[in-house]
Parts: structure tokens; sequence; C-alpha cells
């Protein structure tokens, strides 16, 4: 946790943070969103904790938001500080994960789109659908295999975050020089959220995806693989009963196209005996985007 002696004067503050004196002054007048302490000669002294607090609402007002809004969203969201950046890039986050979940599961779809655009509006396209769609995702997955929501909920919350990645999916341009990917769920798999997101991700790097979704005939892999002469071929698998199949389309899709890169990836995969581990491990991708990032300069 960041101290909370007092450490700088307003001099050594305006510098650090290139913020003029007087309009420090007038912001601790008018928010009072912090206090400094008061040497003996009665002079300001600033804190770790004060600092973190001013470079916060400084990052938000260069980012377009008045003072008085980010005093606004600082008192409805935090009540200790850590370090800027730490504590705005995760707890936040989690928090609106949280909160959009639990709009969703209570079926109400303006509450969720709000949160949501306001996640767009403080993030990054990365940090809101990789991070906060993708932790939103593991959550309703729990639930719903653990028993705690209904079939229609999870239905609910499925269809709302497809459209919504959808939207954001069709707006990124593409890297012409790139190569071209197919991505589809494996055989039987109902659960297409991952595989969505991970769609997303490489969406954001410039590829151009063809994104297939559940329900494709293997035959019907190998007609779209040939016509958008993909180099890039990525599946899902969730559910362990599926892993089997899965593997055996991996199998057959590497015999027929021996140049095709092949990437895998859901919560199935960890319940790979050794041997298959050993067999398959140059296929998985991991589960965080550094594990992606990885996966595909090892790769490519």
């Amino acid at each position: 946790m960041a101290s909370k002696e007092g450490k700088y004067n307003i001099k050594a503050i305006s510098k650090m943070l290139g913020i003029q004196a007087g309009t420090l002054r007038a912001w601790e007048r008018r928010y009072h969103i912090i206090e400094p302490v008061r040497n003996t000669a009665g002079h300001r002294l600033y804190s770790d904790e004060h600092v973190a607090i001013l470079k916060w609402l400084i990052d938000k007002v260069n980012k377009g938001f008045t003072i008085g809004q980010a005093v606004d969203l600082f008192e409805k969201s935090y009540a200790t500080v850590e370090p800027a950046e730490s504590m705005y890039e995760n707890d936040y986050s989690i928090r609106l994960a949280d909160d959009i979940l639990g709009s969703l599961l209570s079926f109400q779809e303006n509450k969720a789109n709000q949160l949501l655009d306001q996640a767009f509006s403080l993030f990054s396209i990365d940090k809101v659908t990789i991070d906060i769609l993708g932790a939103l995702l593991v959550k309703v997955g729990s639930k719903w295999e653990n028993n705690e929501i209904t079939v229609a909920h999870e239905h609910f919350v499925t269809s709302y975050l497809r459209t919504r990645i959808g939207m954001v999916f069709h707006g990124m341009p593409i890297d012409a020089f790139k190569p071209n990917v197919v991505c589809v769920c494996g055989p039987n798999e109902t659960h297409e959220l991952g595989l969505l997101i991970f769609t997303l991700f490489l969406r954001r790097k410039g590829f151009e995806v063809v994104y297939l979704g559940a329900g494709i005939p293997e035959s019907d892999l190998e007609v779209v693989i040939r016509e958008v002469e993909a180099e890039l071929f990525f599946t899902s698998c969730t559910m362990e009963q599926n892993l089997d199949s899965t593997l055996k389309v991996i199998d057959e899709l590497q015999a027929r196209f021996s140049h095709l890169i092949i990437g895998a990836g859901g919560s199935a995969f960890d319940s790979l005996g050794v041997r298959q581990k050993s067999t398959y491990q140059n296929y998985i991708l991991g589960n965080t985007r550094e594990d992606w990032e990885i996966w595909l300069k090892n790769n490519l």
C-alpha cells in the first residue's frame, strides 16, 4: 500500500506530475480529493498515496475527462489507494466484470450496455475484450457447470457477448500481409465464447480471421481452409468428452494440410494425459494473452 507519510512539498509535486501549483490548490479547495499534511512551518506535504491519486486524476484529464468527472469516477470506485496503474487496471476492471455479469444474469441488457460502454471508454480494447470479458466468460462458464445458473441465463449471456464482441470484431482493420486464419469450435462443442475472445485477439493484431463458431462438419473445414488459403487454424474444446474428437480433427487436418499451423485451446486440454501432452504440447495455446503472444512468436 502507498505510504501516507508526508514527503513532497508542492513545488516537488508540481515538477513531478507536470501540474501547476495553482491548479493543484484549486482542485484541493473545490473537490477535497486529497488533504496534504502540514509540517511545523505550515507548508503542504504530499504522501505517496497523494501522488498515486493525483497521477490517476491527471491521466483521466489527459484522456478527455473533466476534473469533476475524474473525481466523481474515483470516489465511486475506490476506498483505498494502491499505485494508480495497478489499482486502476486490476481492481476496477474486476469490479466492472462482476457488475456486467450481475446485470446480464438479471437480464438487464440496458444496464450491461452502459457498464460495457464505460469499460470501453476507460480501458483499451485489449483490456476490455480479453481481461474484462474474458474474466466474465470464465465466471459464467463456471456458474453454468456448477448448476448455479440456468441454461436460459447462459444462453442470454452468450448471445449478448457474441453480439457485442462481433461489433468490435468487424470494426478492426486487417493487415493484408498477415496470413489468413480459420477458427472453429471442436466437434460437439457449444461453448464458443472462449474461441471468440481469442479470435478478437487475432483481429486486434491485424489477422484476417474466418470465424466459423460451433457445429461445422470436418468436410466443410477442408473446403474453407482451401478456399481462403488459410495458413493458420485454431480450434477450442471445453468439455472433456469432446477432447478425443477434437484431437482427431487436429490430426486429420495436419495430415491433409502439412503447411497448416494449428493451435488449440480450452479447459478440456488441461485434462490431457502425460503422453498426450507430449504429443500435442506444441499445439496448445495457453490461457492468457501472454501465453497467446508467446505461442504466436514461437510458431510464426
